[in-house]
């Protein structure tokens, strides 16, 4: 592949990754209220995409503007404040509905992929035939 297929191959990547983040955000804050590490360690998974602090706060203060999420200050006995966030009733419904259509897009990928069902053997059925009459 050469450097530019790859830089947009990293792009598109980086594209799609962005928007499964920000659901999958959604979807740890529509369990329960969260601080910003509290939810990284959240998708933490060491199977999974590695995601960084500095990844998911510009998604938690966007969806916060946009109504989504709201936040709280919490004092903490271990340490500073910590700024909780959790989902509005726009920001559940608006999970409900990516989660919907992210399954029906996973389902369209699958099905994309999927080995194609053998087509018929066309020679052992039988032809039909439609023969035109001759204008006169």
């Amino acid at each position: 592949m050469n450097k530019i297929m790859a830089e947009e191959t990293d792009n598109k990547v980086t594209q799609l990754r962005k928007g499964i983040l920000e659901l999958a955000v959604l979807a740890v804050l529509y369990r329960q209220t969260h601080y910003g590490y509290s939810l990284v360690r959240s998708l933490a998974n060491p199977k999974a995409v590695e995601i960084k602090e500095g990844t998911v706060y510009p998604i938690l203060s966007r969806l916060d503007r946009e109504g989504l999420v709201r936040s709280a200050w919490v004092e903490s006995n271990q340490g500073p404040p910590r700024k909780y966030y959790e989902l509005t009733a726009a920001g559940r419904s608006v999970c409900e509905s990516l989660q919907a259509e992210f399954r029906r897009l996973v389902l369209l990928v699958e099905s994309a992929g999927a080995e194609p069902e053998t087509q018929p053997d066309l020679q052992s059925k039988k032809k039909i035939v439609i023969r035109r009459k001759k204008n006169e």
